[in-house]
C-alpha cells in the first residue's frame, strides 16, 4: 500500500483536498438534524408523552423582569416586551407572575438560533428593575474556534519541541486538522439517518483533533529516525509505515472498537454518541495512513529544515527512571497504587443526572435568570414532572371523562405527597406537579420514585425531569455490560498480540486504575463544588470509560511492543523493561502531552458535559502516561519477572524464545510493534 500511495502521491493528496471538498460541501448543503431526546423507548416517560402526543411543548426562552417595586417590575416588563416585539419573527406572550408582584415574566417565541442572538445583543436595561433571559439559547458560548485554536497552538509548542524543526512539526497538525474537518463533515451527513445530540460535532472535533496529530507524531517520529540511520526517504517511509503505521492502525481500531461499547445502552441512547467518536478517529487515521506518507515524500529529506539545536545525553533520563524503578519495585509500585486508589476515591460518590442553567457561572444571563425564577417560584418551578392518565381497561382511551377522574384522584393524593409544593391542571389527561426541590436535588429523584410506586398503574409520570433520570437509570443498568464487554474485547486482543496472558491481566487491571483516577477528578471538579455543582451528564461516564479505555491501550501496545522485542532479543526480562521504556518514553510523553492540552482545552468551553469530558479525559491521559506507564508498569513487570510471558503450552506450540531464528524475525522499531506484530 505503501508503494502505491508514493507512486502516486500528487493525486493521493489532491485526492483528500477533493474528498475534502464534498464532504464540507455535502454537509453545507444536507446537514442533518440534532437529537437530544435521550429518554430510553421503552420508559414511563417516553410511554407518557407518546400519550399526549409528544413531550409537553416549552417556550424556547423565558424573559424575566425583577426589582423592589411591584409596578416598577410590571412597567418594565411592558417596556422590554415592546422593544423585543419589534424583532422580526419574534412572539412575545405574558407568563406568570409573583405573588409579591416583584417577578414577572413572559415567554418568547422565535424561529431559530439566529433570532436568538439578537435577542441576547437587545439592550434590556431599564431603571428599577434587572432583566435577564432564561433558555439554553441564551447561554454564554465560547466563541467558535477558540477552543479548538488553543489546543492546536499547544499541540503545535510540544510538536516543535519533540521535533525541533518547523516542517516536522507542521505535517501532524495538517493531517490532524484535514482528518477532524473530514470527520465533522461526515458525522453531518450521517446525522441524517443516526440521530445524534447537539454536542456530537465538537465531540468529534475533541477525539479527532487529539489522536489524529497523535497517530501522525508516531509515524513522523518513525521516519525521522529512519532517516537519521541512512536510509533513504522511500525505505524510511516504508519502514516507518510498516512499525509505526501498523501501530496507528491497531491504536485507531481499538478506539473505535471501545468507542462502540456505548452501543450498550441501545442504538436510540449511544448510536450519535458512537458515530460521533468513530467518525473523528476513523477519518484522522485514515489521514495518517494515507495522506501522510504522500506528504512525507514530497517533504523528504527537508524535514528536518528550520530545525532548532539539539542536545542528545548518553543515557536517556527514561532509562535512568526504569533503573530507580526495578531497583525497588515494590516500594514505587505501592505509591502508585496509593496515589491512584486516592485519585479514584470521590468515584463512589458519582451522581449521574443532567446539567442545567444552575450549573453555570453568576455571570450568565441564564445563570441568574434561574436563579430568580427559584426564589420567586420555588426550586422545583423549572422542574415540572407531568402526570398522565393513561385510561383503564374499562375506559376507552378516547374518552376523557374516566382519565379526568382517574387525574383528579391523583392529583389530589399528590397534593398531600411530601415534597410537593403544588398541583395544577394541564389539560383533560394532564397535570403538572411542581416539587419544592430542584431538578438535580436528590429529594426530586425520590419523589419521582414514590409517585410511580404510589400512584395507580394507569397515572403516568413524564416531563423533562423524569426523562432525564429514566435515562439515568438506563445507563446505570446498562453499564456493566459495556464495561464487561470492553474489558473482555481488550484481554482477548492483547492477549492474541503478545501471546501471554499475564500482560493483558496486568494491562486491564492497571488501565482501569486510570479510569477510576479520572471518574475521581470529574466528580471532584463538577460535582462537589457547592457553587456550580451537580450531578455528572448521565452519558459522560459511559463515554469516558470507553474512550479512556481505547486510549489506555494504545499507550500499553506502544510501550509492550517494545518491551517484548527487547525480550525475544535478549531473553532478559529486567533489560527488556528497562529498554522498552526508554525507546517509547520521549514519544508516548509527547503524544500524551499533545491529548492533555487538546483535551484540557475543552475545559473551557460552554458546554458544561463537554467540559466534564475534556477534563476527565485530560486527567486520564495525563495519569496513564505519567503514574501508569512511568511507574505501575515497570514496577509490576520487574516484580512479575519471567511470569508476565507465561502461556498455556496448549494454545501456543512454538513458545517463546530466543533463538536466533526468533532474533532474525524481530525488527527494530522504537515507536511501535513490527511487521510480525498482527501474524
Amino acid at each position: 500500500m505503501t508503494r502505491f500511495l508514493l507512486r502516486h502521491r500528487w493525486p493521493v493528496v489532491l485526492a483528500w483536498v477533493a474528498l475534502a471538498a464534498a464532504l464540507v460541501a455535502g454537509a453545507t448543503a444536507r446537514p442533518g438534524p440534532a437529537d437530544d431526546d435521550f429518554a430510553p423507548p421503552a420508559s414511563e416517560s417516553r410511554r407518557a408523552a407518546e400519550l399526549l402526543g409528544g413531550p409537553p411543548p416549552e417556550p424556547p426562552g423565558t424573559l424575566v423582569v425583577a426589582g423592589a417595586d411591584p409596578e416598577r417590575v410590571r412597567q418594565a416588563l411592558g417596556e422590554l416586551t415592546t422593544r423585543l416585539s419589534a424583532i422580526e419573527s419574534v412572539r412575545v406572550a405574558p407568563g406568570p407572575t409573583s405573588q409579591d408582584g416583584t417577578v414577572a415574566t413572559a415567554s418568547l417565541g422565535y424561529p431559530d438560533p439566529a433570532t436568538a442572538l439578537r435577542i441576547k445583543e437587545t439592550d434590556l436595561s431599564t431603571p428599577g428593575a434587572d432583566a435577564d433571559l432564561a433558555g439554553s439559547d441564551f447561554a454564554d458560548f465560547t466563541p467558535g474556534g477558540v477552543t479548538e485554536g488553543v489546543g492546536l497552538l499547544a499541540a503545535a509548542a510540544i510538536l516543535l519541541l519533540a521535533f525541533r524543526s518547523l516542517i516536522a512539526m507542521a505535517l501532524p497538525l495538517v493531517v490532524g486538522v484535514v482528518g477532524v474537518i473530514c470527520g465533522v463533515s461526515l458525522l453531518s451527513l450521517l446525522q441524517n439517518l443516526v440521530p445524534a445530540p447537539s454536542f456530537a460535532g465538537y465531540l468529534t472535533i475533541m477525539l479527532g483533533l487529539g489522536v489524529g496529530i497523535d497517530y501522525a507524531l508516531l509515524v513522523v517520529t518513525r521516519f525521522r529516525t529512519s532517516l537519521h540511520d541512512g536510509l533513504e526517504v522511500e525505505p524510511a517511509i516504508a519502514t516507518a509505515m510498516r512499525t509505526a503505521g501498523r501501530s496507528v492502525l491497531y491504536a485507531g481500531l481499538t478506539v473505535i472498537l471501545t468507542g462502540a461499547g456505548i452501543l450498550f445502552l441501545g442504538p436510540e441512547q449511544g448510536g450519535g454518541i458512537a458515530l460521533a467518536a468513530g467518525c473523528g478517529v476513523l477519518m484522522v487515521m485514515l489521514a495518517a495512513l494515507t495522506l501522510l506518507p504522500a506528504l512525507l515524500r514530497l517533504v523528504g529529506n527537508r524535514i528536518d529544515r528550520f530545525g532548532l539545536p539539539r542536545r542528545e545525553s548518553r543515557t536517556p533520563l527514561a532509562a535512568r527512571w526504569s533503573a530507580a524503578v526495578q531497583r525497588r519495585p515494590w516500594g514505587f509500585g505501592l505509591i502508585a497504587l496509593g496515589v491512584l486508589t486516592v485519585m479514584a476515591l470521590p468515584a463512589l460518590d458519582l451522581r449521574v443526572g443532567w446539567s442545567d442553567a444552575s450549573n453555570r457561572p453568576v455571570t450568565d444571563t441564564t445563570r441568574r435568570a434561574h436563579d430568580t425564577l427559584a426564589r420567586a417560584f420555588g426550586p422545583g418551578a423549572e422542574a415540572p414532572l407531568v402526570l398522565v392518565a393513561a385510561g383503564g381497561s374499562r375506559t376507552p382511551r378516547s374518552s376523557g371523562e374516566g382519565c379526568a377522574a382517574e387525574l383528579v384522584a391523583a392529583c389530589r393524593w399528590a397534593e398531600r405527597t411530601p415534597g410537593v409544593a403544588r398541583v395544577t391542571a394541564a389539560g383533560e389527561r394532564a397535570a403538572l406537579v411542581i416539587p419544592a426541590t430542584g431538578a438535580q436535588d436528590v429529594r426530586t429523584t425520590e419523589l419521582l420514585h414514590r409517585l410511580r410506586a404510589e400512584l395507580p398503574e394507569n397515572v403516568l409520570v413524564t416531563g423533562s425531569t423524569a426523562a432525564a433520570q429514566d435515562y439515568a437509570e438506563h445507563v446505570r443498568q446498562r453499564l456493566p455490560w459495556t464495561v464487561g464487554a470492553v474489558l473482555l474485547a481488550s484481554f482477548v486482543l492483547l492477549t492474541f498480540v503478545f501471546r501471554s496472558v499475564v500482560v493483558p491481566l496486568k494491562a486491564v487491571a492497571v488501565n482501569l486504575l486510570s479510569v477510576g483516577a479520572a471518574y475521581g477528578v470529574i466528580v471532584a471538579c463538577f460535582q462537589w463544588p457547592p457553587d456550580r455543582g451537580g450531578p455528572i451528564d448521565a452519558w459522560v461516564p459511559t463515554m469516558l470509560f470507553v474512550i479512556t479505555f481505547g486510549l489506555s491501550m494504545d499507550y500499553e501496545v506502544f510501550l509492550l511492543s517494545r518491551i517484548r522485542e527487547a525480550y525475544l532479543r535478549t531473553g532478559d526480562n529486567s533489560h527488556a523493561v528497562r529498554e522498552g521504556l526508554a525507546a517509547t518514553a520521549r514519544v508516548i510523553s509527547a503524544a500524551a502531552a499533545i491529548m492533555v492540552c487538546v483535551f484540557a482545552a475543552f475545559g473551557a468551553f460552554d458546554d458544561r458535559a463537554l467540559r466534564i469530558m475534556g477534563v476527565g479525559l485530560a486527567a486520564a491521559v495525563l495519569v496513564d502516561a505519567t503514574i501508569v506507564r512511568l511507574v505501575l508498569v515497570p514496577a509490576a513487570m520487574q516484580v512479575l519477572g519471567e511470569r508476565n510471558w507465561w502461556f498455556p503450552a496448549r494454545l501456543s506450540p512454538r513458545r517463546l524464545r530466543t533463538s536466533r531464528r526468533v532474533r532474525r524475525s524481530q525488527p527494530r522499531a522504537d515507536d511501535g510493534p513490527g511487521p510480525g506484530f498482527l501474524a
